[in-house]
């Protein structure tokens, strides 16, 4: 089999498996889930890891612009799971295009070769008033909401919106849901310089 051959087939397999998931019972899914019906939603979710799929391999991330933001795993302040470590390309901020998310996350285990592995995506938009307290300008993908406003989580990121897709690691919180309750951080003693991630779920 050729390695776009492979390819194809790779991404196809991950587009099934994004259905399938899709259309499972509700009791299986805690978090939010866009619906199965909605044609574009569905579109959108297979073009999103069509896309993103080369991204496992974390090079490829770094030669297209990606940059590990935070130098920190990111844990939940307010309950169990973590999210991981966050590779952020600036030119896709405010994006809402699947084949442009803003950051890829990634685990903090790393292959044999020393190079992290790819868990999720995320877009991200700029909240327009920087007021917590108002959320006129949410935005949406796949059919549901972004999470926040929320406060920036390091040095001159602004008050923004975000939404996860869990589409390359199992989230018992359900596939868009922003913590894994699952993922743990690396233990470290918590200091003044590390901001805590402003996600309230």
């Amino acid at each position: 089999m050729s390695v776009r051959t492979l390819k194809t087939f790779l991404t196809c397999a991950a587009a099934v498996s994004l259905g399938l998931a899709a259309v499972a019972p509700a009791h299986g899914v805690e978090g939010p889930a866009p619906d199965p019906r909605d044609a574009k939603a569905m579109r959108d979710m297979a073009k999103a890891i069509a896309v993103t799929a080369r991204y496992a391999d974390e090079r490829e991330a770094l030669k297209d612009g990606y940059v590990p933001h935070g130098e920190e795993c990111m844990t939940n302040p307010f309950g169990v799971g973590a999210m991981g470590y966050h590779y952020v390309k600036q030119a896709n901020w405010g994006s809402k295009d699947p084949a442009r998310p803003t950051a890829l996350l990634y685990s903090k285990e790393k292959d044999r070769n020393g190079r992290r592995k790819l868990q999720t995506v995320e877009w991200m938009s700029t909240d327009r008033d920087q007021d917590l307290k108002t959320a006129d300008d949410r935005p949406s993908m796949f059919g549901l909401p972004f999470d926040g406003p929320m406060p920036g989580h390091w040095a001159g990121m602004p008050k923004h919106y975000d939404l996860h897709m869990w589409a390359y690691k199992e989230n018992p919180a359900g596939r868009f849901h922003n913590w894994n309750p699952a993922l743990t951080c690396p233990k470290k003693a918590p200091t003044p310089a590390n901001p805590a991630h402003g996600h309230g779920r």
